[in-house]
């Protein structure tokens, strides 16, 4: 018995295959339906509407990378209430989906400005992203800074480990910031102490130290029971 062929409305839509190349223009919708289909180690970014591929990572970002994945991650420990994320995308517009090295974040059930979607992405903005530029340093410095700064991310902080030096901006306030005495003081988490000096000269002991005072600083324990009073309420 002969079957018969189907309708060709219920022939299945031939979809174009959409590859991820530097250049190439495409909305969020696309880059992430793409993207979702690449291996894990494979990275690319959609900032202001255009592709993004990392190059592959050397030694020095990755060595870098732990050590400011370290303190914020101490940090987001000592803290209920925030969180600190390594190398997630963002959701932030139609044409905009980054993937920073780190951010941190107040959680949305603590008032904090993003969100978590159903499918486990953050939507919309953390407070404070750092960026790890080995390679990257003028998208991050001028591409990436406008587009973090359109969507509301309130601090970023750009490290450029070959020239031994961290950008550091309040975008909320459009400022360029410079530490005190060597020391960068995040504005939106208090205790947040980044001993810039240390840092560089890999000195883990002291590093670690300035971060623990900051975190016994009396403004990080009056940050902590604000986050406190907001989940509470």
């Amino acid at each position: 018995m002969s079957v018969a062929a189907p309708s060709p409305s219920r022939r299945p839509a031939l979809v174009k295959p959409i590859f991820l190349e530097n250049g190439e223009r495409m909305t969020r919708a696309e880059f992430h339906a793409a993207y979702e289909q690449t291996p894990e180690d494979f990275k690319a970014e959609l900032i202001e509407g255009i592709v993004y591929v990392a190059s592959p990572l050397r030694r020095n970002h990755g060595v870098h990378h732990v050590f400011f994945s370290t303190l914020l991650g101490t940090y987001w420990m000592k803290t209920p209430g925030t969180e600190a994320g390594d190398n997630c995308s963002l959701l932030l517009s139609d044409n905009d989906e980054p993937q920073p090295d780190l951010y941190l974040r107040i959680l949305p059930e603590f008032g904090g400005q993003s969100g978590t979607t159903p499918d486990d992405y953050v939507d919309g903005a953390p407070e404070l992203l750092l960026e790890n530029a080995i390679s990257t340093r003028s998208l991050d410095l001028h591409a990436k800074k406008r587009m973090y700064q359109r969507y509301g991310v309130k601090e970023y902080l750009v490290a450029v480990p070959l020239e031994e030096k961290f950008y550091w901006f309040d975008l909320e306030q459009n400022l360029d910031l410079e530490p005190t005495d060597g020391v960068i003081k995040s504005r939106q988490f208090p205790g947040l102490w980044l001993n810039a000096a240390a840092i560089w000269s890999q000195n883990h002991d002291a590093a670690m130290a300035t971060l623990n005072a900051g975190l016994a600083s009396p403004e990080h324990g009056a940050f902590v029971e604000q986050l406190a009073r907001r989940r509470k309420n």
